[in-house]
């Protein structure tokens, strides 16, 4: 006989009795909107085991992933929250667990590990959808304790712990800096991704090292516009993170494609993003980066790549394409419709420019994402030769007042 049963559903016949899921209203309502693990894996695009492991408590869904859990569940973002939280913890008991082990951390066991994690996952889910500058506070906060108990938590899995992380968020500290700054602070960023790769090294973590890594490629390639520099980077997290995780690895080589299309180098280019689809195809649960993965990112490099190259309309399709997938993606939405706008500009299609550029704007007037700041005024000044038309003096005007508030 073969038997179908759910995460909280017991195998009386057979004798063995599945242990309940921590997250047991996470499973429940799953349940409720009528999915099965499989089902609801395969809507997100993971392993059913990383829904097994979300519902299980041992991690967490990533910030990019969750707006699509929520809709899939059919919950509010705040509503996820709520759902993510462990069934069997007490009211109070992270405030306590953490309040005992700041004076002496020699008593952080896993647990507080697990709260610090919690509270991390959830201040990085906001990062594409309110401003950086908003959540520096929290990050510094949580950075300064976290690491406070990793320097001297017990020896064994809870050090491990604490140390992974620390460096999960020294990498998104830098960031939130580096996006605060409008991509401008290269110094700062950089500072912390090179501690994230001093804790990942002591752990001899290749995937968490080779994320540090691609964190400070990104500032290469779109901060300092130094493709060359960018491709080392790029190519050094990839065989860092070759035989840990494909996700991290294909993630990398997206970005090297990326680097030889601002130097022109068309079929590296190709060669790489090939490689990068190879890699991200591999991608499963047993990854511990597989949450970093979604399905909009080789269209929104590939895109870019291709408007690097010159091959606009070939940039025009992937970029519609991914645009109208990243409606939960509000930061690199506005960075996709910017390089759409790009792509319209340079094939003198000027009313849909206007309109894309319109829908980036008001992704940023939420967010204040550097990246789409960037982008999105490098469109406007090319579309100064179309100034005096009503409906770019408009989108002037409403840049002139983004610049203000930024």
């Amino acid at each position: 006989m073969t038997w179908v049963f759910g995460p909280c559903e017991t195998l009386r016949e057979s004798g063995v009795e599945l242990m309940p899921p921590r997250r047991q209203r996470l499973a429940e309502r799953r349940q409720v909107v009528g999915l099965t693990q499989e089902g609801l894996a395969e809507r997100l695009g993971v392993d059913r085991s990383t829904i097994v492991r979300w519902e299980r408590g041992t991690s967490s869904p990533q910030p990019w992933i969750r707006p699509r859990l929520a809709d899939a569940l059919k919950v509010s973002a705040e509503g996820l929250v709520d759902l993510l939280k462990d069934q069997n913890e007490r009211e109070g008991g992270e405030q306590v667990r953490q309040e005992r082990a700041l004076p002496d951390p020699s008593t952080a066991d896993l647990s507080t590990a697990a709260d610090l994690r919690r509270q991390f996952y959830d201040l990085a889910a906001q990062y594409d959808r309110a401003p950086s500058a908003s959540l520096l506070a929290k990050g510094g906060e949580q950075l300064s304790l976290i690491t406070s108990i990793a320097q001297k938590a017990p020896r064994g899995r809870a050090e491990r712990e604490f140390l992974a992380l620390q460096a999960d968020a020294l990498t998104l500290m830098g960031q939130l800096v580096w996006d605060a700054s409008q991509r401008r602070d290269h110094a700062t960023a950089r500072g912390y991704y090179g501690e994230s790769i001093q804790v990942a090294r002591r752990l001899r973590d290749h995937t968490l090292e080779g994320r540090a890594l691609l964190r400070t490629c990104y500032v290469a390639l779109y901060g300092a516009r130094d493709p060359r520099n960018g491709l080392t980077l790029a190519l050094q997290a990839a065989e860092t993170a070759r035989s840990t995780s494909p996700a991290v690895t294909g993630l990398a080589l997206l970005h090297a494609g990326e680097a030889h299309a601002m130097l022109g180098e068309a079929r590296d280019c190709e060669l790489a993003l090939a490689a990068a689809q190879r890699q991200l195809e591999k991608a499963d649960g047993m990854d511990a980066a597989a949450d970093l993965v979604s399905s909009t990112q080789f269209g929104r490099l590939a895109g870019s790549c291709y408007l690097s190259l010159g091959q606009h309309r070939r940039a025009q399709t992937l970029l519609e394409t991914t645009a109208a997938d990243l409606q939960d993606r509000r930061k690199s939405r506005a960075i996709v419709l910017g390089n759409l706008t790009l792509a319209y500009i340079r094939q003198r299609e000027i009313d849909a420019a206007v309109t894309t550029l319109a829908e980036a704007i008001a992704e940023l007037e939420e967010t204040r994402g550097g990246g789409g700041m960037n982008v999105v005024f490098s469109a406007a000044r090319e579309l100064s030769p179309w100034r005096q038309e009503r409906i770019v003096a408009d989108i002037h005007d409403r840049l002139f007042a983004l610049m203000a508030t930024a």
